[in-house]
């Protein structure tokens, strides 16, 4: 399944989960509208576990109380997670971009909430940087909580996977603020997310799909997430071990090679540039830097 969350246009009603028909291209079926009973954001309905899954996958086979997608406008699949959890250093060939060593442990950071933003909506430059970088990542969301996962129990707890572009400001990441990571990469709107949290089942490998980051139409980043370092299970063992994880929390899992700062000369983003983070089985999210 895809399940997304929406606020329908010019209508009161506030924030809904839906259920794509197809990818993307179709209607969304209203959740709530199906089953009065259910949630109304994607974390209450992660926080239900099997029973809320099964109420959506019932709500698209009936293919009643469906949106239109003129009529609707895609937000972030979660908002207000507990946890944006983000690892660095995790593809091979952009360690290699860096001529950076591999990492032997998961280089774990993370962005405040309040970063997340919809698969189509701004990207707000900020007058305190002037070295705006993008990211584009694979992005999972944790479905069933808990603490000192093993490993080989950990994909049970993961609910699906997105597409999430790591904003990221290069001058406060690697220069200012002791060259601690969080204020480079937690302005707001430096995580878009989306379009759809595709559930687990519905992707064949989450470690064997194309990654590529577009800028105005030009190819930036194109790699593969077989590249990644640490795999799903690992974070989701590794990050356990140190927090309990709760439904809703969000996983970046990294980016590949091509981004500005690493350019000869850098190239920063610019107002009026468009950025497109598109993960095959996944979608595209696509953002206008204002």
């Amino acid at each position: 399944m895809r399940l997304v969350q929406f606020v329908r246009r010019g209508a009161s009603g506030g924030v809904r989960v839906g259920v794509e028909q197809g990818a993307g291209g179709l209607g969304v079926v209203d959740l709530k509208a199906f089953d009065p009973s259910m949630p109304s954001t994607m974390r209450e309905l992660l926080q239900l576990g099997d029973e809320g899954l099964d109420c959506a996958r019932r709500a698209l086979a009936s293919g009643q109380c469906v949106v239109e997608r003129s009529d609707l406008q895609l937000l972030s699949p979660v908002l207000a997670p507990e946890k944006v959890v983000c690892v660095g250093m995790n593809y091979r060939d952009h360690c290699l971009e860096q001529n950076a060593p591999i990492p032997k442990e998961p280089i774990i950071f993370s962005k405040f909430p309040s970063a997340l933003t919809g698969p189509y909506d701004d990207i707000v430059l900020p007058a305190e940087s002037q070295e705006v970088d993008w990211e584009v990542e694979l992005a999972f969301v944790i479905g069933r909580g808990g603490k000192h996962i093993k490993e080989e129990d950990a994909l049970a707890h993961v609910a699906g996977f997105t597409v999430a572009n790591d904003v990221s400001a290069r001058d406060w990441q690697m220069r200012r603020n002791g060259k601690q990571w969080l204020l480079g990469k937690t302005f707001d709107s430096f995580c878009p997310l989306g379009p759809a949290l595709v559930t687990r089942d519905a992707v064949g490998d989450p470690h064997s799909l194309a990654v590529r980051c577009l800028v105005n139409g030009d190819t930036v980043q194109s790699s593969n997430t077989d590249q990644m370092i640490f795999q799903t299970e690992a974070l989701v063992a590794w990050v356990s071990k140190f927090v309990t994880l709760t439904p809703g929390d969000v996983f970046l899992t990294g980016t590949p090679p091509g981004v500005g700062v690493f350019r000869k000369p850098p190239v920063f983003l610019k107002k009026g540039d468009v950025v497109e983070c598109h993960i095959d089985q996944l979608g595209s999210i696509i953002n206008k830097v204002v």
